[in-house]
This record gives structure tokens, sequence and C-alpha cells, in this order.
């Protein structure tokens, strides 16, 4: 099993069924990609909750008020543990020409390559979103 393909799966297929909340399991790395992903624009809300054993996470999704088109058009996972993808900080990916992102395991946190480029370094690329 991969926490993190599942965590993305929730967040396509609710975006598919058109729903408002989503809820995941929790883990420390999926807390701090749903911070970036509401930094960045593409998630409207969300909310830790630390009941049970491993908790949840609620993300309020966003779409358009008016075409109720999703702000996240497309998700998906690059490295995963049968291949891991790692990037240096010289050959970052761009994603869709920089009018997406590409999220990053740095050893100085979670971020989006943009911020790995500023940072100058490199490591495992997560997902792209766009």
């Amino acid at each position: 099993m991969d926490p993190i393909a599942d965590f993305l799966t929730r967040i396509r297929n609710a975006i598919k069924a058109n729903h408002r909340i989503v809820e995941v399991p929790s883990s420390n790395l999926k807390k701090e990609i749903t911070k970036v992903l509401h930094e960045k624009g593409y998630i409207q809300n969300y909310k830790f909750e630390e009941e049970g054993i491993p908790g949840t996470i609620k993300i309020a999704l966003k779409y358009n008020p008016d075409t109720k088109i999703p702000a996240i058009q497309h998700i998906e996972r690059a490295s995963r543990p049968g291949l891991r993808r790692y990037a240096k900080a010289d050959k970052l990916p761009r994603v869709l020409n920089g009018l997406g992102i590409a999220i990053l395991s740095t050893n100085k946190g979670v971020m989006t390559e943009k911020e790995a480029k500023q940072e100058k370094v490199g490591g495992e690329v997560l997902c792209y979103v766009y």
C-alpha cells in the first residue's frame, strides 16, 4: 500500500464526484502536502482532527463558483514505492510549463519545485498538481 497514492486518489475521486469535503487518514507527510495545496490555492481549507489513532484530515475542495470547475484539474503521484523519483536542485521538474506545481520532499521539508529551486535543494518528487 502507498498511503500518499491513496491520499491523492481520495482527492481525485472526491473531485470527480463533485464533493465539497473529503476525509483522509492523517500522517505527518499528508499534513505537509495538504498545507502546500492550501498555500498554492488548490484547496479551500483544511482541518486536522487528532481523534482516533491515525486521526483524519478534512479537506474542503475548491471550485469556481460560476462554472463549478474544480481548482485541481489533475493530480498524480510521481514517485512511488517501486520506483522512487528524485530530482537534483538544477534538474527540478516543471509542470505545465510553470502553470502547475510539483510537490517535493526535501531535507528542508515539503515544498514546491519553485521553492526548492530558490532554496537550491533537491529531493523526492511526490506528485504533480495542475
